[in-house]
């Protein structure tokens, strides 16, 4: 439970936010808050704030609870989501945002509606409001409220309730603005609050003799903790199959996740400019190195000072009920800030698609102006509501539900990656083959899950990727006609400065130093 001080600290917290939210969402005297204003934060947004944002939309209940569950029941394997994603940012942000940045996008729908036609973006929007509603905004609920349920004792569907509310609350006026412009709270709090508890359970694994003589304990004591690739006959082997980590559909997940996703992609998109972008996802690439010690190690840690817990996903919760008080609150509260940008940020993009993409295909069609900003906060409050009522039917029999979600997605991130690769670099690749590629995704995926189960799903994603690929190829040299909606690349600037060249070559060195030494 929490004592009065820990109390006081998430209150001071909850407060600060909300307060410094409504202020940097405020607009000048006689300025109308717009559609851009609202879903772009107006594209004036700072590379450390594009490059916070980006972390804290990523790293929420989902990854702190799901993959300390998954680190307790893997070991350091997981952590590949987010070294590779260190990487993938930076092709990311050299290769595929310039290009988005040169179209004035406001969605990804959007741009398959340029590139193509408004089947493919239809099939593509109504596709992505589902999965933000019913699978990431409902996992970012239930595991939070299972976090303040272990940690505060507070009851699972007040949790989810309270977590729903305070989130919308502070974001709602601001938008984008107000979830970017604050997340640099967030990811301090975030940091620090998962480098005390990562201090503190090696320390106590040590007993005592501090955290680098805890992490020589982990080694010794969990060995098969610390292996980066998994070998065949390894009881995860499914989920991390071997070298697939590094060579396999691990990419096509990542690709997915970081250029191709709105949910993380718009925070790039509201940027100064493509300096500035991409700056900020050199930011997060560094972030990204860091996680795991946030999100894997306390995991590990409470798998040697605790191997009986009913779940993993119980791992990091019952990790914060052996810290002090006053450090407790602390990272409480770096864990709700986690949660709370993460909701910001997903119904914020779910309001963006729906406003930009979906409504004018209702009839419901909203000008740039202060009836677009309108219908994005009525949105987003349903999407909040609904979420909050399939959080606990969805979720609440899952053991590991960060696998779980990235089992769902990757039925469908084989065909994301394909068409948006086809439709970016190849000028030939038709509206129809697109979406052919689109259905085989879902289709194919299914009939390997059915009838080759022993396949490992990232196995199973990368052979997806490469099949829908190929229906694309097929289907546009057989079926041709133009396409006059392809952005050429060869006109589109893919230089980088300085700064971002360094970054790269860093974050690279560094990843390649992990997996030497952690093979």
């Amino acid at each position: 439970m929490l004592a009065t001080m820990d109390m006081v600290i998430v209150a001071v917290y909850a407060v600060a936010l909300f307060v410094v939210a409504q202020w940097v969402s405020r607009e000048q005297a006689g300025h109308e808050k717009g559609a851009e204003d609202y879903f772009l934060a107006g594209k004036s947004l700072p590379w450390w704030a594009i490059g916070a944002s980006l972390i804290a939309a990523n790293i929420s209940a989902e990854q702190i609870i799901g993959m300390s569950g998954s680190g307790y029941a893997i070991g350091l394997a997981i952590a590949s989501y987010e070294w590779m994603a260190a990487f993938t940012l930076l092709l990311v942000g050299k290769y595929l945002l310039p290009i988005f940045l040169e179209t004035g996008i406001y969605t990804m729908p959007q741009f398959l509606a340029q590139r193509y036609d408004n089947r493919v973006k239809t099939v593509m929007a109504l596709f992505w409001l589902g999965v933000y509603t019913f699978v990431n905004l409902t996992s970012i609920l239930w595991l939070g409220a299972l976090a303040i349920n272990t940690v505060a004792g507070v009851d699972l569907a007040v949790g989810l309730v309270a977590l729903g509310t305070f989130a919308i609350a502070y974001s709602l006026y601001g938008g984008l603005r107000a979830v970017a412009l604050t997340d640099i709270i967030q990811v301090v709090l975030l940091v620090l609050g998962g480098l005390l508890i990562a201090w503190i359970l090696l320390d106590q694994v040590a007993g005592g003799a501090g955290p680098i003589a805890g992490f020589s304990v982990l080694t010794t004591q969990a060995p098969e903790k610390f292996h980066m690739i998994l070998q065949q006959g390894h009881p995860h082997y499914m989920s991390l199959p071997g070298l697939s980590v590094l060579v396999g559909g691990m990419w096509i997940m990542n690709i997915s996740y970081w250029g191709f996703n709105q949910y993380i992609i718009q925070r790039a998109l509201g940027a100064k400019s493509v300096d500035e972008a991409q700056k900020g996802i050199a930011f997060a690439a560094f972030l990204k190195l860091l996680m795991p010690v946030i999100v894997v190690l306390p995991g590990i840690a409470m798998f040697v000072l605790n191997t009986d817990l009913a779940s993993p996903d119980q791992a990091y919760p019952s990790a914060m009920t052996l810290l002090p008080v006053g450090i407790k609150g602390l990272v409480f509260a770096a864990l709700l800030a986690a949660i709370v940008s993460s909701l910001a940020s997903m119904c914020n993009s779910i309001s963006t698609i729906f406003t930009v993409d979906v409504a004018p295909m209702l009839g419901l069609g909203a000008d740039d102006g202060t009836s677009g900003v309108r219908m994005g906060r009525i949105v987003a409050v349903c999407a909040m509501g609904i979420a909050m009522i399939a959080a606990k039917p969805l979720l609440g029999n899952f053991e590991q539900a960060f696998q779980y979600i990235q089992e769902f997605t990757g039925f469908f991130t084989p065909g994301i990656v394909a068409i948006f690769m086809l439709g970016l670099f190849w000028s030939r690749t038709t509206a129809t083959a697109a979406l052919l590629a689109a259905i085989a995704s879902a289709v194919l995926s299914l009939l390997f899950k059915l009838y080759l189960p022993e396949l490992p799903f990232m196995d199973r994603v990368g052979l997806v990727f490469l099949l829908c690929t190929g229906i694309g190829v097929l289907w546009s040299i057989a079926r041709p006609t133009s396409q006059p909606g392809f952005v050429d690349p060869s006109g589109v600037s893919f230089s980088t400065s300085q700064t971002f060249n360094i970054s790269a070559v860093v974050v690279t060195l560094i990843l390649v130093f992990f997996y030497a030494v952690w093979w």
